[in-house]
C-alpha cells in the first residue's frame, strides 16, 4: 500500500477484497505490508493460511480477487451470504457460486518473475520486507525492533555503540561514502557543553530514485530507531526528519510512528527508562535537489535558502544553529539497528574489504524487472541486470548501466562485471550515489542520456558559485549543438575541459560532480559524440537529427492516423500514409501501432 503501489493499482484491489469479503462472508485479515520491492508485479496479493504456507499472486486485478478467495476460504452459507449481499446492497452476489466449482490456479509466468527478482537479494535495511504492517509497533518489537535501542541505552556505553559503528566500517549511504563511525566520533568529540542535533536527510531528488521514500514508507520505525541510536551516541537531544514535501506518505506514516514511538516510551523523557531523554520532529522540504546537500539542507531548516556554504566548519563542529550536527542518509540509519543487534562481526560478513553492509538500488530503465532492491555490495552490476532484473528489456543488447543519478556516470556494458564497491565505481569514473540505477540498452544515445542529466543539474543550480551557474549552462548549450547536428570536432574539446574545470572548483559536492555523466560517456562513448558532429545520431533519439518516414509498405490501414496524437499523419484509408514533419513529435505511437514496419527513422 505504498505510494507507488497505490498508483498502479493496489487500493481498488484493496477495495475488491473488502468487498468480496463482505460478500462472501468470509472473515480474514486484510494486512497492508512493507514494500516488496517488484514494482512491475504489482498489485500484489499473499494469501497465508493457518498451516503456514503463503502463496504469492502478482498483477491482481479486482475481478480476479473473488477467485483468490474461494480458492483459500469457505464462504459462509449461501442464506448468510444473500443477507450480506441484501444489508451491504452489493449487486453482483450470485448465488451459483460454490466452493467446490471455484478453482484458481496462479499464472506460473507471473509467479516466476518474482520469484527471480527476489533470488540473490540481501535484506538488513529492508528486514521484514513483504510481511511487516510498517505501521505496526507491536509486531515490529516482536521481530526484534527496539532491540539495538535498548541495547545501546542499557548495555553500551556512548564510546562502545561509535566504537560498533566503526568496526562494522559502514560507509555513508547518501552517496560521498564516508565512514559513517568517524563522522559519528567527529559529533561526539565536539563541544559538549553544546546543544547537539542529529538530521535523517530524507531529501531525495534524483530522476528515478526512490530508495529513501520506500524506506520511510515502509520501515519507518526502524529509521527511528537508528536515528534514535545515532541521537545516543553523540549526545544530541533532539532529532529532525528531513523530507522533501513532494513525499506526502512517507511524512505522514513517519509522524505516525514518531508518535506510537512516545506513547511506547522510546521516544520523549527518559527512553526506556533510562537517563537518555530524546525526541524528533519533521521538516518538510521545498524540493530544491541541492538541499540533499547537507550544509544547504541546514540552511533550510534555518528558514534561509538553501545555499551550500564552504567548509571547514563542518557540520560536525558548527552546524545546525551554529550547534554540533550529526547528518546521516535514510538508507545509513536503516542499517544502524542491524550492526548494534546483531554486532559489527556479523555485519563485515557481508559485502566487500571496502565497502561492508548492502546496498539500497532503485533499478529502472531498459529492464524488465525494475524496482527496489537490496543486494550485498560486491554484487556486480551484471548480476543485477541479468539475474534479478531478468535482463535488458526487448531483448535487446545492454549497452552502459548508469549509477548515481545526475552525480553519477555512465559504466558500459563491457566493465560491468565490476562489483558495487564504492571505490571500484569512482575509478570507473562513476559513483555510487544514493542508489540510482539506469539499465541502457543500444538503442540509448549517449550523448542524449549526458544531456538529459545536464539538463536537470542546470535546472536545480541554486546559483552561487559561477562554475556552477554558468559553466553548466556552457556545457548544455554545446549538448544541444551536438543534439542537433551543429557542432565542430573543437567542441568536444571545449566540453571536456569545461567540464574538468567545474569538477574541480564548484562550491559544493553537487556541482563537483554534475559534469560526471559528460567526462564518463565521452571517456567510453566518445565515437557517439564524434558521429553526432557528423550529423549522426546512431539510434534516432537526437530528434531534430532524425525524422519519421513511411516506406512503401505501407497499406493504407490508418492504424498510424488513428494512434498520433499531433494529428501529424491523415486519415486517408488504403493510401500510402505521409508523416507532416512539421506536426510530428517523434512520440514513436506510429511506430508501436503499425504492422507492417513501414515507419522508419531516417536522417534530416
Amino acid at each position: 500500500m505504498e505510494n507507488c503501489c497505490q498508483a498502479s493499482g493496489t487500493a481498488e484491489v484493496y477495495t475488491a477484497v473488502t468487498e468480496a469479503c463482505k460478500q462472501l462472508g468470509i472473515n480474514v485479515r486484510i494486512k497492508p505490508i512493507s514494500c516488496v520491492g517488484a514494482c512491475n508485479q504489482v498489485p500484489l496479493i499473499d494469501v497465508a493460511t493457518t498451516d503456514g504456507n503463503i502463496y504469492r499472486y502478482p498483477n491482481i486485478k479486482p475481478d480476479e480477487v473473488k477467485e483468490i478467495l474461494l480458492h483459500h476460504f469457505r464462504p459462509a452459507s449461501k442464506l448468510r451470504r444473500l443477507r450480506n449481499a441484501i444489508l451491504n446492497q452489493i449487486d453482483t452476489f450470485h448465488t451459483d457460486q460454490t466452493w467446490d466449482n471455484i478453482l484458481w490456479t496462479p499464472e506460473k509466468e507471473r509467479t516466476q518473475k518474482i520469484n527471480s527478482f527476489l533470488d540473490g537479494q540481501y535484506r538488513i535495511s529492508t528486514e521484514g520486507y513483504g510481511h511487516l504492517n510498517p505501521l505496526d509497533i507491536d509486531e515490529y518489537t516482536s521481530l526484534g525492533g527496539f532491540d539495538a535501542l535498548r541495547k545501546a541505552l542499557t548495555e553500551m556505553s556512548r564510546e562502545e555503540v561509535i566504537d560498533e559503528v566503526l568496526k562494522s566500517g559502514i560507509r555513508g549511504r547518501g552517496g560521498g561514502g564516508f565512514p559513517t563511525g568517524r563522522k559519528w566520533q567527529l559529533v561526539a568529540d565536539s563541544d559538549s557543553n553544546k546543544k547537539k542535533y542529529v538530521i535523517c536527510n530524507g531529501d531525495e531528488g534524483d530522476p528515478g530514485a526512490f530508495m529513501d521514500r520506500i524506506l520511510l514508507e515502509s520501515y519507518p520505525l526502524r529509521v527511528i530507531e537508528g536515528l534514535t541510536i545515532a541521537a545516543y551516541a553523540v549526545g544530541a537531544d533532539e532529532g529532525i526528519f528531513y523530507i522533501r514535501a513532494e513525499y506526502p506518505q512517507a511524512v505522514i506514516r513517519i509522524r505516525k510512528a514518531l508518535d506510537m514511538c512516545r506513547k511506547n516510551g522510546m521516544l520523549g523523557e527518559r527512553i526506556l527508562g533510562t537517563d537518555f531523554s530524546f525526541d524528533i520532529r519533521v521538516f518538510e522540504g521545498a524540493g530544491a535537489f541541492v538541499c540533499g546537500e547537507e550544509t544547504a539542507l541546514i540552511a533550510s531548516i534555518e528558514g534561509k535558502r538553501g545555499f551550500p556554504h564552504l567548509r571547514p566548519p563542518y557540520p560536525a563542529q558548527s552546524g545546525l544553529f551554529g550547534r554540533p550536527t550529526l547528518i546521516n542518509n535514510v538508507e545509513t540509519l536503516s542499517q544502524i539497528s542491524y550492526i548494534i543487534r546483531h554486532g559489527a562481526e556479523e555485519y563485515t560478513k557481508v559485502g566487500t574489504e571496502g565497502s561492508r553492509g548492502t546496498k539500497v538500488f532503485a533499478l529502472a530503465g531498459k529492464v524488465n524487472h525494475g524496482g527496489l532492491i537490496e543486494v550485498p555490495m560486491g554484487t556486480t552490476l551484471r548480476q543485477i541486470v541479468d539475474n534479478i532484473g531478468g535482463g535488458v528489456e526487448g531483448g535487446e543488447a545492454l549497452k552502459a548501466i548508469q549509477t548515481g543519478g545526475p552525480s553519477g556516470g555512465c559504466i558500459p556494458a563491457e566493465l560491468c562485471d565490476a562489483e558495487v564497491d564504492f571505490d571500484a565505481l569512482n575509478k570507473m569514473g562513476a559513483i555510487m550515489g544514493s542508489g540510482g540505477l539506469v539499465v541502457l540498452s543500444e538503442s540509448s544515445c549517449m550523448v542524449d542520456v549526458a544531456r538529459y542529466f545536464l539538463n536537470f543539474t542546470s535546472d536545480e543550480s541554486c546559483g552561487k558559485c559561477t562554475f556552477c551557474r554558468v559553466g553548466i549552462r556552457r556545457m548544455l548549450e554545446i549538448l544541444d549543438k551536438l543534439s542537433t547536428g551543429n557542432a565542430k570536432m573543437e567542441d568536444i574539446d571545449r566540453l571536456e575541459e569545461l567540464a574538468n574545470s567545474i569538477k574541480k572548483s564548484a562550491l559544493c559536492g553537487l556541482g563537483k560532480t554534475a559534469p560526471n555523466p559528460v567526462l564518463s560517456t565521452l571517456r567510453y562513448f566518445r565515437n557517439e559524440y564524434e558521429e553526432h558532429v557528423n550529423g549522426i545520431c546512431r539510434t534516432g533519439s537526437c530528434k531534430n537529427m532524425v525524422k519519421l518516414e513511411i516506406t512503401d509498405d505501407c497499406v493504407g490501414c490508418t492504424k498510424c492516423a488513428r494512434s498520433c496524437p499531433a494529428e501529424a499523419i491523415d486519415y486517408t484509408p488504403y493510401e500510402k500514409h505521409v508523416i507532416k514533419t512539421d506536426k510530428c513529435t517523434q512520440c514513436g505511437l506510429c511506430i508501436d501501432e503499425c504492422d507492417y514496419d513501414a515507419i522508419k527513422k531516417v536522417k534530416r
